[in-house]
């Protein structure tokens, strides 16, 4: 079986147009002055207002890392120009998530990249409740997979082995419902 040569400049071409879809799109922006107030004081030719200050990675950031904001570094955009829909670029949604894939320095950072950090680990042993009124009934089971808060997530009942599925609780429990 003979296989057709790849042209040098071919595979170059195909080469970097696969790693700009898989980096993301390149931030357009030159670096903010002002980090204190978190705010651009500059103004852009006579009456325009400034320019949107977003974050953006100043490093690497590994799949399953902490996303701190000392990997962050604070920008300007060019004027002119708008940061794309379902990007994440405030402290607010950034600070303490947790980066799903790699995140490369000068890029923005899509939303569907970043989660919610785990509360509960997968094999962890937790607290199942069931409330149905004044009714409640509590067991211990292991997590079969991992969670944040208000994911839903299934648990094996240690006693019964029994699998069942609940909503992860803001203080690590699970809460199940009747079936």
């Amino acid at each position: 079986m003979m296989s057709m040569p790849i042209s040098c400049p071919a595979f170059r071409r195909t080469a970097l147009v696969l790693a700009l879809v898989a980096g993301g799109m390149p931030a357009f922006a030159q670096e903010s002055t002002n980090q204190s107030t978190g705010q651009s004081a500059t103004q852009i030719a006579g009456n325009q207002p400034a320019s949107e200050v977003v974050l953006i990675p100043n490093r690497v950031i590994y799949p399953g890392e902490t996303i701190q904001l000392a990997a962050l570094k604070q920008v300007t955009l060019i004027a002119g120009k708008h940061k794309p829909d379902a990007v994440a670029t405030r402290a607010e949604e950034l600070d303490g998530k947790i980066a799903k894939r790699t995140l490369l320095p000068g890029r923005y950072i899509p939303s569907a990249a970043i989660r919610e950090a785990w509360l509960v680990e997968q094999g962890a042993s937790v607290q199942v409740f069931f409330i149905a009124g004044g009714l409640t009934i509590s067991a211990t089971a292991v997590t079969l997979q991992p969670g944040a808060a208000g994911d839903l997530v299934k648990v094996r009942n240690i006693d019964s082995g029994k699998v069942l599925s609940g909503t992860v609780m803001a203080d690590g429990t699970i809460q199940v419902s009747a079936s």
